[in-house]
This record gives structure tokens, sequence and C-alpha cells, in this order.
């Protein structure tokens, strides 16, 4: 059975490479692109009008947190099965998507906050350490043109580290200069690093009295998020009624 596939944010980086790749697919079709301006992508043509989507079961959203909301509302009045790579889900966010969408739709919605596998055992394994030790911090490290700070994946994995652990430790260290100890989500301090020549890469830290754990994922080039976003375009429509979380939804399945 082949999957109509439509690409929100055809033209961008991730996204015309997503548009490439489910050209090539044996079990997909390539329906349909939407941009900013009209363009071409793997043979396809890519329209300004977001109606365009409507010939998809699945729209694969790389585009932007000011407009994402919006499209999610159209991608449920279209009846599309929505995958969502675009950053600056925060958990108020997520629960306005789940608000949106609701649990009675016939379509799905799977946000992901990283669709690299490596990442997402990452965020696993932090998870699992995290109430074994006194304190953690998280460093993410992306290139300079990223959307937003910190990044989705350091938010998600903080949560996640936050529900199995909590901080012991009292820092005595006075900031001289604000934002110095790191942001703080969920008590855990996460820190952002920008820089031309980066991708996408984090190091999650964890102490006690005499031992440090490092959990480190690189991705040095974005075609390690295909496997995971081809994952999410098939499993999609499988999944529970409603508005799901994290790749983990469908590597447990």
């Amino acid at each position: 059975m082949t999957v109509r596939v439509g690409v929100a944010g055809a033209l961008g980086r991730m996204g015309s490479l997503i548009a490439e790749t489910v050209a090539e697919a044996p079990d997909m079709e390539l329906v349909a692109g939407y941009d900013l301006v009209e363009g071409e992508v793997a043979g396809t043509p890519v329209r300004v009008d977001v109606a365009c989507l409507a010939e998809a079961e699945v729209v694969v959203d790389f585009t932007n947190p000011e407009v994402v909301m919006g499209n999610l509302a159209l991608y449920r009045d279209m009846e599309c099965h929505a995958v969502v790579g675009t950053s600056g889900f925060t958990a108020e966010r997520i629960a306005s998507v789940r608000g949106l969408w609701g649990d009675d739709h016939t379509t799905n919605c799977l946000i992901v906050p990283n669709f690299s596998i490596g990442a997402v055992l990452m965020m696993r394994f932090a998870r699992a350490a995290a109430g074994f030790f006194a304190a953690s911090e998280v460093i993410e490290l992306h290139h300079d043109q990223k959307a937003d700070a910190p990044s989705g994946t350091a938010v998600s994995t903080a949560v996640g580290m936050a529900e199995t652990g909590g901080q012991s430790r009292q820092v005595s260290s006075a900031e001289l200069y604000a934002g110095a100890l790191g942001a703080r989500v969920e008590g855990v301090p996460v820190h952002s690093v920008r820089l031309p020549g980066l991708l996408a890469h984090q190091e999650v830290l964890f102490g006690n009295p005499g031992e440090i754990l490092t959990i480190r994922h690189d991705s040095t080039d974005r075609v390690s998020f295909l496997p995971g976003v081809m994952l999410a375009v098939r499993g999609v429509s499988g999944l529970d009624s409603g508005v799901s979380v994290g790749l983990d939804v469908l590597l447990d399945g």
C-alpha cells in the first residue's frame, strides 16, 4: 500500500531532503510540497498555498515555530495525519495541540523533538540515569541558524530526567552574568551553544561525589534524521487517536 505524502517547508534544508527520500521510497508517493515560495523538489511542484497538502494522507512539517500551530489546525481540518519536526514545542504548546486535535479525530499528530534514532536512545539513557545521580546538566550545540534555544531535544531530555530524578545538590556559585549557569527546564540546567560548523549535538552530564557520567550524541549529517522520519511517516496512522510525542511510541511498537 502506497502512502501519499506531502511536505511542508519543502524547499528548506530538511524539507527538501525528506521530499527526495520520500520520492525514492517504493511504498510512498510525494504528492505535494508547500513553502513560502514556489519551486520544485524531487520532480514535484512546490506551492505557496497550503491547501495543496490536502492531497496527502501524511504531512511532514518542517516549517517554523511561528507558523506551525496554524499549519496543524489546517492539517486537522484537511484530515491529514501530521508528522511534526518543527521545533519550539514546549509542554504548554503540546497541551495546546492536544486541545486542538482532540482524541476523537480520525487522524493522528506525532510531534518528534529529534528524528535521530541515536538521539532518542540518548534521551532514554539520560532518563534512566537521572534517578541515580545528585545532579545533572544538559549542554546542546547546534548550528547558528537554528530557530530557537534551547533545542526541543534538550527540553525533552530535561523533562524526562526530571520525572525520574531531581537536583539534590546546592550550587554556591553566584552568577556574575545572567544565564551563566544555564536556563532551568524542570529544574535541570540547560546550556545552548550556537556556532557555524555545528549541526546537532548534545551532552548530558551526571554527577555524584567522586564520579561523573557523560552521555553524548552527535549528528554530523542531516541524513541521520531520515530513518526516523520514514519510520514516523509509515507509523503515524497506526498510533492511538490524538497527539503523540517522540519516536519512542514507534520504536516500542
